[in-house]
């Protein structure tokens, strides 16, 4: 599903990401690798699958979208080094002809010296045409831009017959700011409340649906 944003053509794609195709850029939000060793090491039986889904998507976004960047917003693994870190090492020597790049989150508490290792360009902020990429949502956006972020994890609750509810990622998108979807599978989803006219484009069953206008 394609939008416009600041004169900035977007595509949403069901896989939690955004496709900038005039600037060639593949954004994606809160990947969080390493995040089940993680909990594994803490003594709670995770399933590695949940690893291995992470690694086959960006792969597979990678081979759709054909980017030149991919610039991740944040919280790209989501604590200490652990083994898992080894496997996005491979990805990115895989791929050369690519620039990858992190816009540092909280999660994100490695030596610089780890990132730079695997080919990642570190950032605190920055612009790809008239879109503002952070990792937490800007209080004051400048005139001019509009900000993307990630770090919330953005979920909305749809409610079918009777009591039955579910919660489902999505990509949120207000007058100023917006908000990718967490793209690792490991992770919680938050509970937005949109405000009016805001937008908000929800995954379901491998389809972006909008919701509100």
């Amino acid at each position: 599903m394609e939008i416009l944003l600041e004169n900035e053509r977007l595509e949403l794609l069901q896989q939690k990401a955004i496709y900038m195709p005039a600037h060639r850029v593949l954004l994606l939000a809160d990947v969080h690798f390493g995040k089940v060793n993680h909990f594994r090491k803490a003594g709670i039986p995770v399933p590695l699958k949940a690893n291995d889904r992470n690694t086959e998507l960006l792969i597979e976004l990678i081979q759709q979208t054909k980017p030149l960047r991919i610039i991740f917003l944040g919280d790209l693994f989501h604590s200490h080094y652990n083994e898992e870190w080894e496997v996005v090492g491979q990805i990115t020597n895989h791929f050369k002809e690519l620039s990858f790049e992190l816009v540092v989150g909280n999660h994100d508490i490695m030596s610089e010296h780890q990132y730079t290792r695997h080919r990642f360009i570190l950032h605190q902020k920055l612009t790809v045409g008239n879109l503002l990429l952070t990792h937490e949502e800007l209080t004051r956006v400048p005139t001019g831009f509009y900000n993307l972020a990630g770090h919330v994890h953005p979920g909305v609750r749809l409610h079918g017959k009777g009591r039955q509810s579910l919660m489902l990622p999505c990509f949120y998108f207000g007058k100023r700011k917006g908000l990718l979807p967490a793209f690792g599978s490991f992770t919680g989803l938050a509970k937005i409340r949109p405000r009016q006219n805001d937008k908000v484009y929800v995954i379901v069953e491998g389809r972006i649906v909008l919701l509100q206008e």
